[in-house]
């Protein structure tokens, strides 16, 4: 065990990469049994993309195209346990969370993701929509209060219901208003997907099972459950406890990234949970109180990881698991990570779906030669993942450089 010379634990990138393959589910023995313990594990499911979700939840099942476990069938596999998790027992729940973005979140942990991150952003959605209202439409605050109060009203009466449902029964959701008027943005916008969004950001109402295949994302929305209502300081400090004990250590820098919170809201919240600090190449890290102790290297593993995978999009700063000079390759502009393959820790290549369903994947230029076992765990990931997904077609809804070129064969 390493400390610095002020008694500070260090811990190296190698124990941080053991930290990631057994916390976030990757090493061969750490694979879970159900989608629900992914989730958890994780806390967070990227799911700007649907199949992300599924991807992800695949690549860390037991198993091969069924992984269930415990009480549920091994067959269930990520597709169909997944379906259950989010539409029958919804213990999993899509929502907006950290950073403006949908996630799938455990659903006990919904309420302190509300209190601490989605409500402050729907207060402003709600506010820009007014605005834009008053500005590009003859609507006001009242109108749009009475169209609320239909567009509910008629969601309890049908339990639950799509967009374009809703536009057909309410007819006052198919107006349209002029968006960002005198800005570059200018233009005609329905109110119908824009208020579901900021409807559902208040928890007023939820994402149900999509139009179509799990690839879709055109989702029928129903009212949602009451939640309850901890304290700013009660969530910020459970969001907190959770992300660290799946990804600690982490630096302030990773947090407040992750989250999306002013660096205040993060100090607070370590300091609240008793985090204990360590050291990491980046300067200080944090980890839970009970979380100081040295992790074993598990087994060798491979893992082909998708676009916006939890893991590969984890931290701000990640050069103790991905060599800059891949960046090119596997992110696209915005900083949206493609498809990425893993070999202990490290993000050694990328991968993709061809038209005709083929797996293929690649490894960088510059990763040198990972060996007979490496490329033997990372075929057999490929083999496994194109089992259970079949002949869905998959293409990432943000593509990279890498993902593109694989896709087309070249």
């Amino acid at each position: 065990m390493g400390f610095t010379e002020k008694g500070t634990r260090r811990i190296e990138a190698d124990e941080r990469r053991a930290r990631l393959a057994v916390r976030h589910r990757l090493a061969g023995a750490a694979r879970a049994a159900t989608v629900e313990e992914v989730a958890g594990s994780l806390v967070a499911l990227h799911a700007t993309d649907p199949a992300s979700v599924f991807l992800a939840v695949g690549a860390r099942l037991k198993g091969g195209a069924g992984g269930g476990g415990g009480e549920r069938p091994a067959a269930e596999g990520p597709v169909a346990g997944l379906e259950r998790a989010l539409y029958e027992d919804r213990s999993l729940t899509r929502m907006h969370g950290m950073r403006h973005t949908i996630f799938v979140f455990p659903t006990a942990l919904v309420p302190a993701v509300h209190a601490s991150t989605t409500r402050d952003v729907a207060t402003r959605e709600r506010a820009a929509l007014l605005k834009d209202l008053a500005a590009g439409s003859p609507y006001d605050a009242d109108w749009l209060a009475e169209t609320e109060r239909l567009l509910l009203a008629e969601l309890e009466a049908r339990g639950e219901a799509t967009g374009t449902d809703l536009g057909s029964a309410v007819p006052r959701l198919r107006v349209r208003y002029t968006y960002g008027v005198g800005t570059r943005q200018e233009g005609p916008q329905p109110l119908s997907s824009r208020l579901l969004r900021v409807l559902g950001m208040e928890g007023r109402i939820a994402r149900g099972r999509p139009q179509g295949a799990w690839t879709s994302s055109r989702f029928r929305w129903a009212l949602a459950p009451d939640l309850p209502d901890p304290t700013d300081a009660d969530a910020h400090a459970e969001l907190v406890r959770e992300w660290l004990a799946a990804s600690g250590p982490a630096t302030e820098a990773d947090l407040k990234w992750w989250t999306g919170w002013r660096i205040t809201d993060v100090r607070k919240a370590l300091a609240a949970i008793g985090a204990r600090t360590v050291e990491v190449a980046e300067g200080a890290g944090y980890v839970l109180p009970d979380d100081i102790d040295p992790v074993p290297a598990p087994e060798p593993w491979a893992a082909l990881l998708p676009a916006l995978d939890p893991t590969a999009m984890g931290w701000q700063s990640r050069d103790w698991y991905l060599d800059p000079a891949h960046r090119p390759a596997l992110y696209d502009r915005s900083g949206n990570v493609g498809p990425t393959v893993w070999w202990n820790g490290r993000v050694v290549g990328g991968w993709a779906q061809r038209p005709d369903g083929e797996i293929v994947w690649r490894l960088l230029d510059d990763t040198g030669d990972v060996g007979e076992e490496a490329r033997a765990a990372i075929e057999a990931e490929a083999a496994r993942l194109a089992a259970w997904v079949g002949d869905v077609r998959v293409t990432p809804r943000f593509r990279t450089p890498l993902e593109r070129e694989l896709a087309a064969g070249a």
